[in-house]
């Protein structure tokens, strides 16, 4: 489910920053040939698509906090319950790692 939560938000922060792009191309292309109140219309079209694209951020990186810090109480609540699991299993990365290190 977080996963799923997780690539909703970010498929939904890829649409606002591609429609912030097309945005500000448009108003590169249109700058010199509008005046006045389109000029206005469209930089707060691009105003108002760049604060969606911030708070879309916002909400993703409040997303991935919360992960995270649910996946370090997780892992500390499964070393308190399985302290010698957890040492065995360490010790064991160690030596695969070091086996990988002394080949190169």
């Amino acid at each position: 489910m977080a996963s799923k939560t997780a690539k909703t938000a970010q498929e939904i922060l890829m649409d606002d920053f591609q429609t912030l792009v097309n945005d500000t191309e448009r108003l590169l292309e249109h700058t010199a040939t509008l005046a006045g109140d389109q000029a206005d219309e469209l930089r707060d079209q691009i105003h108002q698509s760049l604060l969606r694209a911030r708070e879309t951020l916002q909400l993703t990186q409040d997303s991935l906090t919360e992960r995270g810090k649910a996946a370090v109480t997780a892992t500390e609540d499964y070393v308190q319950a399985n302290p010698w699991q957890s040492v065995g299993i360490a010790a064991g990365v160690g030596f695969l790692i070091g086996l990988l290190a002394t080949r190169r």
